[in-house]
């Protein structure tokens, strides 16, 4: 097989997936790229429904189209990077494997001193660990069992068939909680559509704060990636809080009296979606390529920061393909066009990713440093220390390029240089033993950690306004 650089159009189909309550069948536009039927479960309230579904969905192979017959269980390795060589033998092994790279997101990402994730269908996990032992790579599998990895993910003791703050909810229940949430509380929160994805769903912002008249405001998104689930589940944790604690907590009041939040749930939208209906390893939006059967783009490379310069690949079948141009993404667009039209009043920029537990600021786009790189990097050590202090949770923080990998082409560069001063991502837990995976039984943890960095950087903003 020719060289495959990030694939995930290899499916991992979702085992126990609560889609909808007493929902049986697969949605219509998944029937048309499913060949025949795995064994595909999931959990409707307390009960177990079974039904027998084997899902063969196409992989992207450059300009050609394969499909993977997905029947028995992936494996997520980590191997230990030293050196060029190592970093060539990846290379070596990704040009006849499929590869799904988890982190860094891609095989040119690779660095010397650092350690690569990355998930290998079933059939390939003896090749590969022989590959790994014959060129002495040190390595260790983080998931031995991807399938009853997925089905442990779903181990909330919630057991509302609606929406939950400590459950993965799917896109129609956020959509429906976007509005309910505008609707319960008027006098905090609005909804407003911002745009529309490819596939047209609508795209919906909330404004949280009290009115009054030319408030400063904190932009906030989450879900760029599609398979980044904990990533959704804290914006909307976030809205919770500050409805639930406003007039009962002194800072979460001062905010909301003195400052806006608006907060993006998920931006792509089609992505998470597919990852509910399809594939759950799903990264990109769904979006058509010219003279390709590839689909999707990478969000958080295609806006117009060193655009497709670095860490990001001109190939509609990557990963990190940045698209035909920078913002050639509907979703991209819907928030650039909403975040330079309210360039006077945003203040700082914050977005939601996961996993790795770091806190970045610019640039990723080159390894250069922002003009206040040194205030930055203060406020950056403070929101992980005030993070740390409930769980113990460990953040690392610096600039994205030399702290994570180059990237070119991410928001938080972008808004950074529309003169956005404060401009951070947050890659929440956890650091591998479950990555994108994690289990719904932390996201109550993981978002009240994130919640008091949040706080000090937004405690940070309002004594530093400009």
């Amino acid at each position: 097989m020719g060289h495959i650089q990030d694939v995930s159009e290899f499916a991992v189909s979702l085992p126990n997936s609560p889609i909808g309550p007493h929902r049986t069948d697969l949605a219509p536009e998944v029937l048309g790229e499913i060949d025949f039927l795995t064994l595909h479960s999931y959990q409707d309230n307390n009960a177990r429904k079974t039904i027998n579904q084997d899902l063969t969905v196409p992989i992207c192979n450059q300009n050609t189209e394969n499909t993977l017959d997905y029947k028995s269980s992936d494996k997520v390795f980590r191997v230990h990077v030293e050196d060029e060589n190592h970093i060539s033998l990846l290379h070596e092994l990704a040009s006849t494997r499929q590869m799904d790279f988890w982190k860094p997101d891609s095989v040119t990402q690779i660095k010397p001193h650092s350690t690569v994730d990355f998930r290998v269908k079933a059939e390939d996990t003896v090749s590969v660990e022989d590959f790994l032992g014959q060129n002495g790579l040190r390595y260790e599998v983080l998931i031995s069992n991807l399938r009853s990895m997925l089905e442990a993910q779903f181990d909330s003791r919630v057991r509302t068939t609606g929406h939950s703050y400590e459950k993965y909810n799917n896109w129609e229940t956020i959509e429906a909680w976007t509005e309910q949430v505008a609707t319960e509380n008027p006098d905090l929160i609005s909804r407003s559509a911002i745009g529309t994805t490819f596939l047209g769903n609508t795209i919906y912002l909330l404004k949280v704060g009290k009115p009054g008249s030319n408030k400063p405001a904190i932009f906030m998104d989450c879900g760029f990636h599609a398979r980044e689930w904990i990533s959704p589940a804290f914006c909307q944790w976030f809205v919770r809080e500050a409805v639930r604690t406003y007039g009962r907590e002194i800072h979460m009041t001062e905010f909301l009296d003195k400052l806006d939040f608006y907060v993006l749930p998920v931006v792509n939208i089609d992505g998470y979606i597919y990852t509910w209906t399809t594939n759950r390893m799903w990264r990109k939006t769904r979006s058509t390529n010219a003279g390709t059967t590839c689909t999707g783009t990478d969000l958080n490379r295609n806006f117009d920061a060193g655009w497709c310069s670095i860490g990001a690949s001109n190939s509609p079948c990557a990963e990190t393909y940045c698209g035909s141009a920078a913002e050639s993404e509907k979703e991209t667009k819907a928030v650039a066009n909403f975040i330079r039209n309210h360039l006077s009043s945003i203040k700082a920029y914050l977005t939601i990713h996961s996993y790795s537990q770091m806190m970045l600021y610019p640039y990723s786009y080159a390894y250069k440093l922002p003009k206040n790189n040194v205030e930055l990097n203060t406020l950056a050590k403070g929101a992980v220390k005030e993070l740390a202090t409930l769980h113990g949770t460990a953040y690392t923080y610096g600039p994205g390029a030399s702290t994570i990998y180059p990237a070119a082409g991410g928001s938080d560069d972008w808004a950074y240089d529309q003169g956005i001063k404060y401009s951070f991502t947050f890659e929440l837990r956890d650091k591998g033993r479950y990555g994108f995976v994690l289990p719904e039984s932390q996201i109550q943890p993981t978002c009240e950690e994130t919640m008091l960095a949040i706080k000090y950087v937004t405690s940070y903003v309002l004594e530093h306004l400009y």
